[in-house]
This record gives structure tokens, sequence and C-alpha cells, in this order.
């Protein structure tokens, strides 16, 4: 077991932190849907959405992706081959955009914080020649603020589940108290996944029909407080 010196955990914290403006809190990734349609009610629906999340799509995509541009160092063609493979392996179109929506935010941010490479990705996305996607640009990213790749893929998993917590708890499906213990819960399976080695990219993959159809379905509800 590796020990985090003290600048890496200030980094982690403070880049790992819903605090930083990551652009995650408008989006609840099909949760609003199914809370809509009854398939979410109550704390053990939505701690078993976020383990699928976890396991069906964070750990056999985001997390190649994150890792391949992570190891990348800097090299922008190699993190553009990664990001093309993200968003042909993103069938949904509202996860799809969804996804590319939060790169460019932190693209946006760190590159008004001068973090190093966010400008000239952040060129290619605006000029419509990469996609831009979140787990292409966190590798990006955190590899540039001299975060390690097991550093990063936990802030990354760490900040799936608090985002998609933080949705449950703002459409009233759980409360404080659920959201930290089903967190905690959840460390269990994210300790599991970071064990194993990611997939290749060449097996790139996602399984989460639920939360597909639910992303779909989510632009004819007639209430909405997130995007997706």
């Amino acid at each position: 077991m590796t020990m985090t010196n003290g600048r890496t955990l200030l980094a982690m914290l403070q880049h790992g932190d819903s605090f930083f403006p990551s652009g995650a809190v408008s989006f609840s990734w099909g949760i609003e849907a199914l809370g809509a349609d009854g398939k979410i009610v109550k704390a053990a629906d939505v701690e078993r959405f976020v383990a699928h999340q976890l396991r069906g799509r964070w750990a056999s995509s985001d997390r190649p992706v994150l890792c391949a541009a992570h190891a990348a160092g800097g090299d922008l063609e190699c993190v553009f081959a990664a990001d093309q493979l993200m968003e042909a392996n993103s069938l949904a179109y509202e996860q799809r955009e969804g996804s590319k929506r939060m790169g460019a935010a932190l693209l946006n941010i760190h590159g008004r914080l001068g973090t190093s490479g966010a400008k000239d990705y952040q060129a290619r996305v605006r000029a419509g020649e990469a996609p831009g996607h979140v787990a292409v640009i966190q590798g990006l990213l955190w590899r540039a603020l001299g975060l390690d790749m097991d550093s990063a893929c936990h802030m990354a998993a760490h900040g799936l589940s608090v985002g998609l917590l933080g949705a449950a708890l703002r459409l009233g499906l759980i409360g404080h108290v659920d959201s930290q213990a089903i967190l905690g819960r959840l460390h269990k399976s994210m300790d599991e996944i970071l064990r194993t080695a990611p997939p290749p990219l060449g097996e790139l993959h996602a399984y989460a029909p639920a939360a597909d159809i639910a992303m779909m379905r989510h632009e004819t509800q007639d209430s909405r407080l997130f995007s997706n």
C-alpha cells in the first residue's frame, strides 16, 4: 500500500471535491427520469444504481480511457485517439453530450488556472476536432497536475459516486445520512474495481441500458431539474 504525500493529497482534495466547478451538478445521468417513473424510490434503489454505474460503465469505459489519456503524458495525439474511442462507445446522445459538456467545463476552468495542456486541447475541442469527453480530460489534466494514475482513478470513481448521490439528494430520493452511508459502502466496490487492471482500449464497453433509456426519455419530462 502506497502512502500519498501531502501535496498530492491536497491536490486530490481540491480537484476531486464537489466544491471544484467541474459541472457535475448539472447532470443526474438518468436518475431524474427513473425517479419520475417510480423505478428509483428509496435509498436501496439509489445504491444499486450507483453501484451499477461504477461497474457497468465507469470501470469498463471511462476508467480505461482516463488511464490512456493519463499514460499519454501530454501527447495530445494519443489523448485524441482515446477521445475518439470514447465518442464511439457513447451510444446514448444525452450521455455522450453530458460527458462532453463536463469535459468542456473542466477544460475551461483549468485553462483559466493555467494547467498545462488545457488550452491546447480546448482549442481542438472548440474547433470541432476533438470530442472532449470528461474521462479523457480528467486523465490529461490530472496527470498535468502531478497526480499519479491510481490517484486519478480514485478521484474519478469518487467524483462519479458523489455526483450521482448529490443528484438523488437534490431530487429528494435520499437524505444526507443516506448519502454518506451509501458512499461509505460503495468504497468496497471502488476498491475492488481499482485493484484490477482496466481493460485495454480495444475492449472498451459499457452496459447500463436502464440509465441510457432513462436519459433518452428525460427530455420528454414535463419538469426537469437536470440536463439528463
